[in-house]
């Protein structure tokens, strides 16, 4: 990824005192020259500069994407500070992420915008998305619900669909390697006279290898190849109206096929869709207020084809989400305030007796406001939300920074959160309990940031409290209690052609209801330590990076009983580009073909080179 880009920061306090003299030695050697900021609109849905955030930032942009051959979405977000990830296996397999400790249902997944996700399980889909047709990948950490309601309460990973630039561009990338996977990719894209368009297709296929291994529970090992096959595309169009007035519109869809393990005896197999559609008109309606009025839908499917578990529904399980939101943007002499009004309807089927309740509404209302004066910076949000199946829920945000030197700022920060039950949590049958309330969340955060030239440290604290946690498995029930405590050292450097990163994560996510029988325990398939370093150097035509990334061990249950090892992974690459209009890459995932488990019994990937070749006319 861009490491110039990633939000990394580091504090002394917690890592050794040498390691802290070097880091904060080499620091000191920055180059003088600025870097300018990119401007992001996730954390506040407005548009700022990294500087002026206070929350925590990383941006995932092209070049990264292109060079992280093998990887899954999952695979390449957890390269950033304060998140991991556990798999259910490989390429296209269930993935869960987990920002800060918080659970996989608490990370909001937008495209363009767009929620995309299912209801059912509660968490985002990130294993069916066309990595092809992103220009780049916004990440915010920390408690987001004032902005965007239910789910946000870790962060927001937003997606940004390619879109058409001046001129007429052509691109291409074909991808062969590990278990025997090719990849074919193709776009177009044009922008003149008002007009913009971009087109983007690709065709995954991969032979894959076993997602299981005989410990697998509940009889689930097939030792069988599982692969995964994959068309999707994005088509995006724009169109300047008048000078003060844009029209875009954007849609996706992405088909898969992913091989599965549930059991001996039949090759299970399992469809996913993604689908998703937005149209939205923005501009200035009188000086200083800027208006965006945006309708959206997306879909998100799962269809098991084959099975072999005598539990297994053969069928579609489906969401459709229908979304229409209003944002203005209004400067006034504190800052710009933030107005806006959303509808969420979301509806959720699924084979056989449907749930005695498939469908439920969300209204919003908001205000946020960004501003600053000297060397101060303020933030806050506040939102209602009033939900079909639960009533109204208000949350809230407030966040300081002071700039005391060009080189040092200091911040705080305060919100709260909810997140309402799925509709497996409440109605599956068998399974859920009708009885379970949204949890309720307050969440504190401080930073330190360095920062001189091109080079950062940053260090961020957070203590998360969650009232009526929802645990996992069959009739899930709310825990009274949960606290998560954690920090994120991180260290962002570039001297020229070199560019380098190291993040040091510790987080404690615990059950904190006494009396309870996990009390005092880990929460499932989180390590309690993390370390990832990467760098890239570029020298004339080639690019050399490497990504390192170790975890200490987990647990797989809320007991504490089923301890999955520690382990560390090592990836390598070099592009060379051989002419203005083609690069050739080669990358070798987990050098050291390293075993490791991120949930019991599943298979994770072992050594695999790639080589890719792109082909994009300047």
């Amino acid at each position: 990824m861009s490491l110039s880009s990633l939000s990394l920061r580091p504090l002394c306090a917690a890592v050794p005192v040498r390691l802290c003299h070097v880091a904060l030695a080499v620091s000191s050697l920055a180059a003088q020259a600025q870097v300018q900021e990119p401007v992001l609109v996730t954390a506040l849905r407005l548009p700022e500069r990294v500087g002026a955030l206070a929350a925590e930032v990383s941006v995932i942009d092209r070049t990264t994407l292109d060079r992280s051959a093998g990887r899954t979405l999952s695979e390449v977000l957890v390269q950033l500070p304060g998140i991991q990830s556990s798999s259910n296996g490989g390429l296209g397999k269930t993935s869960s992420l987990f920002f800060r400790g918080l659970e996989a249902r608490h990370t909001l997944l937008l495209v363009d915008g767009v929620r995309v996700g299912s209801a059912t399980v509660g968490t985002p889909s990130l294993d069916n998305l066309p990595l092809d047709a992103v220009e780049r990948i916004e990440v915010v950490r920390g408690p987001m619900s004032a902005l965007y309601g239910s789910d946000a309460v870790g962060g927001v990973v937003q997606i940004f669909t390619r879109r058409g630039r001046p001129g007429l561009q052509h691109s291409a990338r074909l991808t062969a390697g590990g278990e025997r996977q090719g990849q074919l990719s193709a776009g177009l894209g044009w922008a003149g006279g008002g007009f913009d368009a971009a087109l983007q297709l690709q065709h995954t296929e991969q032979r894959g290898a076993s997602a299981t291994n005989p410990r697998a529970q509940f009889g689930s090992y097939n030792p069988d190849r599982d692969g995964f096959r994959q068309d999707g595309g994005s088509l995006r169009l724009g169109w300047q109206l008048t000078p003060d007035w844009r029209l875009d519109g954007v849609a996706l869809r992405a088909r898969g096929r992913s091989d599965l393990d549930d059991g001996p005896g039949a090759d299970a197999q399992a469809g996913l869709l993604t689908d998703l559609l937005r149209v939205q008109a923005e501009g200035r309606v009188l000086p200083g207020w800027q208006t965006q009025l945006s309708v959206s839908r997306s879909t998100d499917a799962y269809d098991t084809l084959s099975s072999a578990s005598p539990f297994a529904t053969l069928g579609r399980i489906q969401t459709k989400q229908t979304q229409v939101s209003w944002e203005n943007r209004v400067a006034t002499p504190v800052g710009t305030a933030l107005v806006l009004a959303e509808r969420l309807q979301q509806a959720v089927s699924r084979p056989g007796t449907p749930f005695s309740v498939s469908d439920r509404s969300i209204n919003a209302v908001g205000l946020g406001l960004n501003g600053s004066a000297g060397g101060h910076l303020w933030q806050a949000a506040l939102r209602h939300d009033r939900n079909s199946q639960f009533g109204g829920q208000t949350t809230g945000a407030l966040a300081y920074a002071l700039q005391w030197s060009p080189a040092w700022r200091a911040g705080l920060s305060y919100g709260t959160s909810f997140v309402a039950p799925s509709f497996n949590q409440l109605y599956y049958p068998g399974f859920g309990n009708d009885q379970l309330l949204p949890e309720e969340g307050r969440q504190a955060e401080a930073h330190l940031r360095w920062t001189e030239g091109a080079h950062t440290l940053r260090a961020t604290a957070y203590d998360y409290r969650i009232r009526g946690y929802i645990a996992g498995g069959p009739q899930p029930v709310n825990i009274p209690r949960t606290r998560i405590q954690g920090v994120t050292l991180a260290w962002e450097a570039q001297w020229d052609a070199l560019k380098t990163a190291l993040t040091l994560d510790h987080v404690d996510p615990r059950n904190a209801t006494a009396g309870s029988a996990s009390f005092d325990k880990l929460l499932p398939r989180r390590a309690s330590n993390a370390l990832k370093a990467q760098g890239d150097w570029t020298w004339g035509a080639w690019t050399f990076g490497g990504a390192f990334n170790a975890f200490s061990h987990r647990f797989d249950d809320p007991a504490n009983t089923l301890r999955l090892g520690g382990y560390a992974t090592l990836d390598v690459s070099v592009d060379w580009a051989l002419h203005k209009h083609w690069t050739v890459g080669l990358r070798l995932n987990n050098l050291a073909d390293r075993t490791y488990e991120t949930a019991w019994g599943y298979n994770q990937p072992g050594r695999a080179g790639f080589v890719s070749v792109r082909w994009q006319p300047s």
